[in-house]
């Protein structure tokens, strides 16, 4: 009798104990919005490769989609996510503006034409001087836009920029009253069905400055770097996984597409103008150079001059911004860094 009671007690704290190492297993959540550079993680999701990479260093991460993309980055910044899927530049405006020390963990790709400008009729970005341009305000269109007046001689003094919903922007372009327009895809690809427009300037005119990120808290990172390796692992397993003409790989980009709202067809268009690192070894030679730098620069002055920087910023600089090139901006106030440690390890095949 006294054994048995033995084993009975010896069983309860065995099960007591599994349950309290189940309830400290560190767990995480990462918020996603549809865009086809970010649809990958989704489909690493749903397949099971983000829970296997998570297993592996014992750890949970739950992916969660928001449907409003600046919301995605303003729950993220406001502490309700561990990382989130996101732009440089408003990793920059917004997370790191806001005092959140973030880090770049996965630069995932460039637009490389998936955004862009359209006009009806004849004409180039120099015709729209004097003219109205709808877009979103202060979004990377905004951004794109100003870049491709630079380009022309011309400055966002020499037209009128009309803010306007995203939601709104190709119901807005299919009226007689608005001549260009400045969007993203899907988005950009509905609208240049409009009989008489055509693509006047495109993110594949400034490649690499439109970067699409996978976007952690750096304490949280500093804390957990099996987070950061869980998910550097996840993210290059999948590219594998969807790139080129096989069966698998094929069926990885229609479901991609299906998730995304569209067919196989439409997301491979979009595919087509993004610039995916689909190999560690890209991604390491992008974020080493100096460009990744000098991009962030301009990036952080113009959004200063935008007001995007935070009320009574003194200058373009006041964000320190970090790269494996060197840093940016005040040494003392750094915010955003990009970090070459994890795609490291996955070049090396060190996971």
């Amino acid at each position: 009798m006294f054994k048995a009671c033995q084993r009975l007690l010896l069983l309860c704290t065995i099960a007591l104990f599994s349950v309290n190492a189940f309830a400290a297993k560190p767990s995480f959540k990462i918020c996603w919005s549809i865009y086809a550079g970010w649809m990958p993680w989704d489909y690493a999701r749903q397949s099971g490769i983000v829970k296997k990479w998570a297993d592996k260093y014992g750890i949970d991460i739950q992916f969660v989609q928001v449907n409003d993309y600046i919301e995605s980055v303003n729950q993220y910044t406001a502490g309700g996510f561990d990382g989130c899927t996101m732009t440089n530049m408003d990793a920059l405006t917004i997370p790191a503006t806001g005092g959140v020390d973030s880090t770049a963990l996965i630069v995932g790709d460039y637009s490389n034409g998936n955004d862009g400008i359209l006009l009806k009729g004849a004409g180039n970005v120099a015709s729209l001087k004097g003219q109205p341009v709808n877009l979103v305000e202060l979004s990377v269109s905004h951004y794109l836009l100003a870049r491709a007046l630079e380009q022309s001689g011309l400055s966002e003094k020499d037209i009128k920029v009309v803010n306007t919903a995203d939601a709104d922007l190709v119901a807005a372009f299919n009226t007689d009253d608005v001549k260009s327009i400045v969007t993203w895809n899907p988005l950009l690809a509905e609208a240049e069905k409009q009989p008489g427009s055509h693509l006047v300037f495109s993110s594949a005119q400034i490649p690499g400055e439109i970067l699409d990120l996978l976007v952690v808290n750096t304490a949280t990172l500093q804390q957990h770097p099996e987070l950061g390796k869980a998910l550097t692992g996840a993210w290059y397993e999948t590219l594998k996984t969807m790139s080129g003409s096989s069966a698998s790989a094929v069926s990885a980009r229609t479901q991609m597409g299906e998730a995304s709202g569209t067919d196989l067809a439409g997301f491979e268009q979009q595919l087509a103008a993004t610039h995916l690192f689909s190999d560690a070894k890209i991604t390491l030679d992008f974020i080493s150079t100096p460009q990744l730098k000098a991009t962030m620069q301009r990036v952080a002055e113009f959004s200063f001059k935008h007001g995007l920087l935070g009320e009574g910023a003194p200058g373009a600089d006041v964000v320190g911004i970090a790269t494996p090139a060197g840093n940016w901006g005040n040494a003392d106030n750094i915010k955003l860094r990009f970090t070459d440690e994890f795609t490291r390890l996955a070049a090396a095949g060190q996971l």
